[in-house]
């Protein structure tokens, strides 16, 4: 399920409960999208059947885009690197496209730590517990851009590897999930 819905910024904060700074005006708007569902799974081990997460974006009244992923279903005590990605989830990982950045690299793939970093991208990287649960949030200071979004969430293998000349990789493509941001 998918949604978007704009609300006022006291009632999304004290919905959401989520990082909403004291002093937002009231009639600030905020936009919240929502989508929960089952994972498409490219790799059958790593993202078993059944699999599942949960997206919630909220794109604050301040300027600030916060991103909460659950998920659900994963292999125990398992770590996976995530992040947002420019199209939808398709046939294969590869059809999500790159990751999605605020401040766009000229090169693709953006390995550049100028431009593949945390500010400047989505990264939810997670750790399962014993149930196969994980949860990652992360909080970016820019909403994405009206003439340009994010259409999914990639499950990656690895967390994300940083480094001073090569930054923002994370293994293979396991798992997909839509979220029209």
């Amino acid at each position: 399920m998918s949604r978007t819905v704009p609300v006022l910024s006291a009632l999304a904060c004290s919905a959401a409960l989520v990082l909403c700074p004291t002093g937002v005006a009231a009639a600030a708007t905020i936009s919240v999208v929502h989508v929960s569902g089952p994972l498409v799974s490219y790799d059958p081990i790593q993202v078993p059947p059944g699999a599942r997460a949960s997206v919630t974006a909220v794109a604050t009244g301040s300027g600030k885009t916060i991103v909460i992923l659950h998920v659900f279903g994963l292999v125990p005590d398992s770590d996976y690197g995530a992040h947002a990605h420019v199209n939808p989830c398709g046939a294969t990982g590869a059809a999500a496209g790159p990751h999605f950045q605020y401040v766009q690299d000229p090169v693709t793939p953006s390995t550049n730590p100028a431009y593949a970093n945390p500010a400047n991208e989505i990264w939810l990287d997670f750790e399962t517990n014993a149930a196969g649960q994980g949860l990652a949030i992360s909080v970016v200071d820019w909403q994405f851009p009206a003439d340009r979004s994010a259409g999914s969430v990639i499950l990656h293998a690895d967390h994300t590897h940083t480094g001073p000349t090569d930054s923002g990789t994370a293994g293979p493509r396991l798992g997909c999930l839509t979220v029209p941001f």
